[in-house]
């Protein structure tokens, strides 16, 4: 299985990058895991927020393949604990899905059409992260996910 985490923008905080990259290069141990960016949008002082969402959308969307798992991180998603989430990795797997990815959208979430497109929804928590953390919390989750899979000591039951 593959699994890829999207992001629209990029992060400017030096520290949270270098931990991310961390936890990146960690992930590759147990799975094949890319962390691909798309730019921010230029001039998107021009744009209201639906224009905007819209346009982001059509982005992600390129990116996407028909045959590829689309979860979203909402806000109004489905909410697990580290080991629950771990079983529904593993249940992926399991069922031999090929590419799963998880998409981080912009500022003011996502469009209708990316809405439509997608598998699921998951949410980190009923707390508001910044995009840029929001980034570093899910590697390192996937990165528990799979040590609770491999029975590794990384997460303490």
């Amino acid at each position: 299985m593959n699994i890829s985490l999207l992001a629209i923008g990029k992060t400017d905080k030096a520290t949270l990058s270098s931990l991310t990259d961390d936890y990146t290069k960690r992930l590759g141990h147990y799975v094949n895991f890319t962390f691909d960016v798309i730019p921010d949008l230029k001039n998107t002082k021009n744009l209201n927020e639906a224009q905007q969402k819209e346009k982001e959308g059509e982005l992600i969307l390129k990116r996407i393949k028909n045959s590829d798992h689309l979860i979203l991180l909402d806000e109004k998603g489905k909410m697990f604990n580290s080991v629950e989430f771990s079983e529904q990795l593993q249940k992926k797997m399991n069922i031999g899905l090929k590419q799963i990815i998880f998409v981080i959208g912009g500022p003011y979430g996502f469009s209708p059409s990316v809405y439509a497109r997608a598998n699921e929804k998951l949410s980190l928590s009923k707390m508001t992260f910044s995009h840029q953390m929001i980034r570093l919390f899910m590697v390192e989750q996937l990165y528990r996910a799979f040590t609770i899979i491999k029975n590794e000591p990384y997460h303490h039951r």
